[in-house]
């Protein structure tokens, strides 16, 4: 059996980090990326906040009160997917096959490289060209799996990297806290710490079977993580299955032309995207989410579409039926799943060929000058977002960026 080489690589504190580069006068200090208001959340934060116990995920009002010096950025994810890209293009230029997990992480497969260049010379002299051409720090783990690799490179950082030879897995992963392992969330975290488990150590002392009846099917999933076993192969494209908008309001309201316009905007640009990666969606739903943050979907089948005049009455509809409870709203958001490749195809009952028309003129503009270019005048008064890019690009959407920077 082919011996396996997988790289993984992670660009440290990205956003910080790309705000860094474009202003030097940040270097050193304690910076926070995120949202602004007093419900914006923490998308990234520097190494010297962290000692003040500060995280990504964490909101931004607790956040400015632990490390009020920090200087707090609201950030431009064009210009992160820009930076994201500018690295994209170096890995792929350097290696056979790789795989883009997130805006600021990377796997790559260099099975075999081993016997001509050395993999861990070759992965150090192309994070060296990295951080050359980019101006960003990067952090590499290299092992036969993934899953070992991604927990060496969170053990390297920061800006450092570090190799885990076949058979010494299990003797890395052991004297590791049980949260290290990719997979396991704070719900999973609190079971086992509940159990007296708290390092990978006592996983692997621990049969199977045990942990399957505490935490079910992923049990045995995370059992093979814990004694470094991992087959899962490099994903070059990611086949997106849903695309989704989601909207917190700054203060909790009741105000139907303000939601229902939130909810026209983003129906719209979500079945402009399906239109611009050639999609059809046969799923709605809608979400929201009142002041007492008790959150409730619907949703709907509907025939193969990508057309706004079918999909925004659907939605609008979907909320009718789904708020009954008379209580502030705090979040409104749209999801389309069911996707499949393929045109809009004209209703010969009731649409036009000027209909069609009309769609291909608005797109060509909102391809041309953006998502925003062009908006329904029921539109005004809410709020989308915009994308950059063809969000089934095969690239991973930038929201999966920071769990944990």
């Amino acid at each position: 059996m082919l011996k396996r080489s997988i790289l993984h690589l992670d660009l440290d504190t990205f956003f910080v980090s790309v705000e860094r580069l474009l202003n030097s006068e940040l270097q050193d200090k304690p910076l926070l990326v995120g949202g602004l208001g007093d419900r914006g959340v923490v998308a990234a934060c520097s190494y010297e906040t962290r000692k003040f116990g500060v995280h990504s995920g964490m909101a931004m009002k607790v956040a400015r009160q632990l490390c009020p010096q920090a200087t707090v950025i609201k950030g431009d994810s064009s210009v992160y997917t820009k930076h994201s890209h500018v690295v994209t293009e170096i890995i792929k230029s350097k290696v056979p096959a790789f795989e883009k997990a997130s805006i600021d992480e990377f796997y790559a497969d260099l099975s075999g490289m081993e016997n001509f260049f050395g993999t861990y010379k070759f992965a150090g002299e192309l994070r060296q060209t990295i951080i050359r051409e980019s101006g960003l720090p990067i952090s590499f783990g290299l092992s036969q799996n993934k899953v070992v690799s991604k927990v060496a490179t969170g053990e390297a950082k920061p800006n450092n990297q570090m190799i885990i030879l076949q058979g010494n897995e299990k003797s890395f992963l052991a004297p590791l806290s049980v949260r290290k392992i990719p997979m396991i969330g704070e719900k999973t975290f609190q079971k086992l710490l509940n159990l007296g488990v708290r390092d990978i150590q006592m996983i692997q002392e621990m049969p199977v079977e045990m942990l399957e009846g505490v935490l079910g099917k992923n049990g045995r999933s995370i059992w093979k993580r814990a004694n470094g076993i991992d087959d899962s192969p490099i994903i070059p494209f990611h086949e997106r299955k849903s695309i989704s908008a989601e909207r917190t309001f700054h203060k909790d309201t009741i105000n139907m032309v303000q939601l229902r316009a939130t909810l026209v905007a983003m129906a719209e640009n979500l079945a402009f995207q399906l239109r611009r990666g050639n999609k059809l969606t046969s799923k709605l739903s809608v979400k929201i989410r009142y002041s007492d943050f008790h959150t409730y979907t619907k949703q709907a089948k509907i025939s193969y579409t990508s057309a706004d005049h079918l999909i925004i009455p659907k939605v609008l509809e979907l909320f009718n039926q789904l708020y009954n409870r008379r209580l502030l709203i705090r979040l409104v958001g749209v999801k389309f799943t069911g996707l499949v490749g393929g045109h809009y195809q004209i209703n010969l009952f009731d649409d036009s060929e000027e209909m069609l028309s009309l769609y291909n003129s608005m797109d060509r503009i909102r391809e041309r000058f953006g998502d925003h270019s062009v908006i329904r005048a029921a539109t005004i008064g809410g709020t989308s977002v915009g994308r950059m890019n063809n969000p089934f690009n095969g690239e991973p959407p930038i929201l999966h960026a920071h769990r944990q920077q």
